[in-house]
């Protein structure tokens, strides 16, 4: 069984906002691979199904981003999930708007929720790095953030949430510089960026 966490925080509140695009990608997944409704389970709220013949749990941490660790910590004893079978889906502010770049372990960027589940599990899982941005100064990246996105950005962050759901079973695959490369081409095709994996 793999799992797939998308990080953000709960409540209507913070919806629509940066930090919650990870909550969004993994949202479409379950949506247009015809998952089980979601539940609440593991601290958060959570649902399985099947991608390309693989188990697959899809989870929405319902702690607040800042202690994102202690549900995935929960989700992979419960399942005996290895560290390698996490797949994280999470905003980042180093990246531009539209992008998206995998990873596996590294630093979390001062990213609290990558810090707790770090701090929870260990570092060398896998990350869907989804780009948002930059404010531009460092000091404005956490109220940056936490703010909705804007309307003419939705366009772009609905396209990269469905095109991450299409190429989703690649992740699965662990084809991660695949999924990279498909979902930038796939970008690309609907007028967002240049459709090559190393542009920034």
């Amino acid at each position: 069984m793999l799992l797939f966490v998308g990080l953000g925080n709960p409540g209507e509140q913070y919806a629509g906002t940066r930090h919650n695009i990870g909550f969004m990608a993994v949202d479409a997944i379950a949506k247009q691979h015809r998952f089980a409704p979601w539940r609440r389970k593991f601290q958060g709220v959570a649902t399985e199904g099947n991608l390309v013949g693989d188990k697959v749990l899809l989870l929405l941490p319902g702690t607040y981003m800042n202690e994102s660790g202690r549900a995935v910590s929960e989700a992979m004893q419960f399942y005996k999930i290895a560290l390698g079978d996490i797949v994280v889906f999470h905003d980042e502010l180093d990246l531009p708007a539209a992008k998206l770049r995998m990873k596996l372990g590294g630093g979390n960027a001062g990213h609290n929720g990558l810090r707790s589940i770090s701090a929870h599990v260990g570092n060398d899982y896998r990350r869907v790095r989804l780009g948002i941005g930059h404010p531009g100064d460092k000091r404005m990246g956490a109220s940056y953030v936490l703010q909705n996105f804007a309307k003419d950005e939705w366009p772009w962050v609905e396209a990269l949430c469905d095109t991450v759901a299409d190429n989703a079973a690649l992740l699965v695959e662990g084809k991660d510089s695949t999924f990279q490369n498909k979902v930038h081409l796939a970008m690309a095709a609907k007028g967002f960026g240049s459709g090559t994996a190393d542009d920034s």
